[in-house]
């Protein structure tokens, strides 16, 4: 298992103690790598010299993987059998190496976690700017304020190799951007509607592997602020960079709890929610697997969470509600299930991290966890082999299991479920929570606000 960590391009580290592999690798009889990339702009700026193309920081992923599959095996992994996987950013890294020609070929199966795509601060994770719109956004801003714009006695990029390092990754403007340079990045997102599977280096659009993604319920609660005491949702969404009708407003409504500053909240996370990761990536997975060109994708809605004290937006809207009995909080109580949040079980470091679980049903949670992403990673299928569960004793998630069925994977619609219907029921989700179940796509938001945000479920059949 090969970790890509997140940090908007701009921070985070493979080294984090969030990510700390013994459990997984232990319990999960895994072989588990976390890396280190170039970040901001020392790892993502592209200059108009024909040279400085940008994407430093994929091509370092890249060079890792090539690092992997070539000494893997001195450490009992195997280099044909390398899952990719990653949240936020790292995920968003994940989806560009199973689009670049430099990448596909060199991995087995794809983890994406929390993916962004759609629009605001999300849209350049899974579409990404050219060339001169990076150099517009980002390049030229930088290059002013170093004073290297009109470098005369030396090139640009000389100029700014001139300048503190530190001083240049931590400018008011910075580079973190995938950018097309016809190298690592060849189109301008990933091709899911059919022009091809790829098939290794310079043979293909996409890495038809398994994958294995999804998002948190409320993934989008983390990427806006919190509304005034007299704040509506008309009022309040464009101080948040979204401009919407009232169609779209009307699609999604305002919930009538006894807080109307909370109800705003509730709303408007809703609708990041589905702006910023639920709605194309759902539309993703619709469009590859009609396509065919993933064939085999599992998808998930994470629904509980357990929110890292490092990142902790709006608080305390993103941790368990305190209650009698529950002073670290209920998890059963409703609370915003936030980015990040999937963390800790998807590594089983709540106890390295040395948080109290907050009930019963934290650590067989992240046991289940942590059983289902090995077990994908070991047999590209997050149904754990039964007879591995119980040769090692995990009676925890052998009993989730058997309770909750099988987790489908994502159906190819019209393939005829005889009802005449749009065949929902093919588009399945597994709802990550304790116990876990099988839903729809349309489980906790409907395809029609998808749609009257811009982002219908066959987005990607005109879009890219």
């Amino acid at each position: 298992m090969f970790l890509i960590h997140g940090g908007a391009f701009t921070g985070g580290t493979g080294s984090d103690s969030t990510f700390d592999g013994s459990g997984l690798a232990s319990r999960g009889d895994v072989v588990l790598v976390t890396i280190n990339y170039r970040l901001t702009t020392l790892g993502f700026l592209a200059l108009d010299d024909g040279v400085t193309n940008g994407n430093f920081g994929l091509a370092d992923q890249i060079t890792a993987l090539d690092w992997v599959r070539e000494n893997i095996r001195d450490f009992g992994g195997d280099p044909e059998r390398i899952t990719i996987f990653g949240q936020s950013a790292g995920a968003a890294s994940v989806r560009a190496l199973m689009g670049s020609p430099k990448a596909i070929g060199k991995f087995a199966a794809a983890i994406p976690q929390s993916n962004l795509a759609g629009s605001n601060y999300a849209t350049t994770y899974s579409q990404y700017y050219n060339l001169s719109t990076e150099i517009s956004v980002a390049a030229e801003p930088i290059l002013n304020a170093t004073g290297c714009l009109n470098a005369t006695s030396t090139s640009q990029v000389d100029c700014l190799r001139q300048a503190n390092a530190y001083a240049l990754a931590n400018l008011t403007t910075v580079a973190r951007y995938l950018v097309v340079d016809g190298t690592y990045i060849v189109s301008d997102g990933l091709e899911v509607t059919g022009k091809g599977k790829g098939q290794g280096e310079g043979g293909g659009s996409v890495a038809n592997v398994p994958v294995m993604m999804g998002f948190m319920r409320d993934d989008g609660a983390a990427f806006i602020g919190y509304p005034q005491a007299n704040d509506t949702l008309g009022t309040f969404l464009p101080t948040q960079g979204f401009q919407l009708g009232n169609t779209t407003l009307d699609a999604f409504g305002v919930p009538s709890g006894p807080n109307s500053t909370l109800d705003v909240f509730n709303a408007s996370a809703l609708i990041a929610t589905d702006s910023e990761f639920r709605c194309l990536d759902l539309a993703t997975a619709y469009s590859a697997v009609n396509h065919g060109t993933i064939d085999t994708i599992y998808f998930y809605q994470f629904n509980r969470s357990y929110q890292t004290p490092g990142y902790d937006p709006n608080a305390p809207v993103c941790d368990a509600p305190v209650e009698p009995g529950y002073p670290r909080g209920n998890p059963e109580g409703e609370y915003f299930k936030c980015h990040s949040g999937d963390l800790y079980y998807t590594f089983g470091t709540i106890a390295y991290q040395g948080l109290a679980p907050r009930d019963g049903n934290d650590i067989p949670m992240a046991q289940m966890a942590v059983d289902r992403w090995a077990a994908f990673a070991r047999n590209h299928d997050p149904n754990p082999e039964m007879a591995f569960l119980a040769a090692r004793g995990f009676t925890n998630t052998t009993d989730e299991v058997a309770r909750s069925g099988k987790w489908n994977k994502v159906g190819k619609s019209g393939a005829g479920d005889g009802d005449g219907d749009r065949d929902t029921g093919l588009q399945t989700l597994r709802v990550l929570q304790w116990p876990s179940f099988e839903s729809s796509f349309e489980f906790h938001s409907s395809h029609e606000q998808c749609a009257s945000l811009g982002f219908p479920l066959d987005y990607y059949e005109t879009a890219l």
